[in-house]
């Protein structure tokens, strides 16, 4: 990712899955002043941001991060430490379980 493309993703993340109009990232991601010297700067940097899956377009021409599901995300440790003392026991924890959440509180989430 070049510093375009995580000026425009640090931008649509402020956003939270709402879609923003093209001419809006343009001026608030770059700044005004880029924006007045290469006006639609933001146009091929957002088609790699598509073409890469990173963010996705409505047929009006706005733009958002794409979301990720849940199972998508990344799992992780508690912390570094919780981990090394974990490994360090030889001990396997590969069996771990998915609690499911009730069909009420999923909205809540």
């Amino acid at each position: 990712m070049d510093a375009d493309e995580r000026d425009v993703w640090l931008y649509l993340k402020s956003w939270s899955g709402q879609f923003v109009a093209l001419a809006e990232i343009s001026r608030r991601a770059g700044g005004k002043r880029r924006e007045e010297k290469e006006p639609g700067w933001a146009v091929p940097v957002l088609g790699r941001m598509v073409e890469k899956g990173l963010a996705e377009s409505d047929s009006t021409g706005h733009y958002r991060l794409k979301p990720l599901s849940r199972k998508e995300k990344q799992q992780r440790w508690v912390s570094p430490q919780v981990r090394k003392i974990l490994e360090k026991s030889g001990k396997s924890f590969d069996d771990v379980y998915t609690l499911e959440v009730p069909d009420e509180l999923k909205d809540d989430l």
